[in-house]
């Protein structure tokens, strides 16, 4: 998820009461639930290559471990140079804070299609939710109001634990709705695809703003394709695009490609449906969930060029 996202969700924890087990919690739990993205920019400052990198061991177990001690040591440095009002730190009530806002980030980031490794260091399996879209407005309104109904009953000198409670659940409640479409989706995708070949994989990808909205993607072991599903349209309703595409793996463009360029090694580590494609009388190596046929080449993009052109 993005990192509106992830500081909201840390300040809402803190104002569900989490807030009160040390002076300084609530910055902590802020700081601790954006934390495990420095991954990118370590590896961009050791030279690795950030799409082996990101959603690694500081979105899994690793993480878990390390990321709240060195919120606690954020914290804590800060603390020494400008001391605050509010008393000295509760360690182990800081502590607890910093594992419960880093423990909020992988299972947020979990819930799309982009995946994180949960087990690292000790498995690079992906797992994948197919349930929230990466940017989400409809969680960021959630959660805003439940900040600003909670700041004014504290001003008011009523119960400001509570809006913040209620929109975590409105949260959670909302995350469970569109884990349920997603499955609706992939249910009633799989069996068209069986008509056309047998499905390897069929992922329910999420659509922005719309998320009784699905975009299906479909793969067997040679041929891919895409679908749609609109839960407003009916909850039995899901359709083919008649378009297939030949996944081209046995490319051997991308067996080449792969032994001499990192970057290419890395897209494949990261891929979860990975597609090489023909665009301009070149070979290119792409991923079924975000290609959506316009996108130019480039070390940014999911558009990698396989030959030395």
């Amino acid at each position: 998820m993005d990192n509106l996202t992830h500081s909201l969700v840390g300040a809402v924890m803190g104002r569900m009461g989490l807030k009160r087990l040390s002076p300084r919690a609530m910055p902590a739990l802020i700081i601790a639930a954006n934390l495990p993205d420095i991954d990118s920019f370590v590896a961009a400052g050791v030279g690795c290559d950030p799409l082996a990198a990101h959603r690694g061991f500081t979105h899994g177990i690793g993480g878990l471990v390390t990321m709240p001690l060195l919120a606690v040591a954020i914290i804590w440095a800060w603390e020494k140079l400008r001391p605050g009002k509010e008393g000295p730190l509760n360690l182990p009530g800081l502590l607890l804070a910093c594992f419960l806002g880093v423990l909020s980030h992988p299972l947020l980031d979990l819930m799309n299609t982009y995946g994180t490794r949960l087990l690292e260091p000790f498995s690079h399996r992906w797992f994948y939710a197919d349930t929230l879209f990466i940017v989400d407005p409809w969680i960021w309104a959630m959660l805003i109001l439940g900040l600003e109904f909670s700041w004014r009953a504290e001003r008011l000198g009523r119960d400001w634990r509570r809006p913040a409670a209620w929109a975590f659940t409105a949260m959670l409640l909302y995350i469970g709705l569109n884990a349920a479409i997603s499955a609706r989706a992939v249910a009633l995708t799989r069996p068209l695809v069986e008509h056309v070949a047998p499905p390897r994989m069929v992922v329910a990808g999420e659509v922005p703003l719309e998320f009784w909205k699905r975009k299906m993607i479909w793969r067997s072991d040679a041929i891919g394709g895409s679908g749609d599903y609109d839960l407003l349209e009916g909850l039995n309703h899901a359709s083919l695009d008649p378009r297939i595409v030949p996944l081209r793996l046995g490319d051997p463009r991308l067996a080449a490609a792969a032994k001499r360029d990192g970057h290419v090694r890395a897209f494949l580590f990261w891929s979860r449906m990975p597609l090489v494609i023909e665009q301009d009388g070149r070979a290119y190596l792409t991923d079924q969930r975000f290609y959506d046929g316009t996108r130019r080449s480039g070390a940014g993009s999911f558009l990698i060029p396989l030959d030395n052109h």
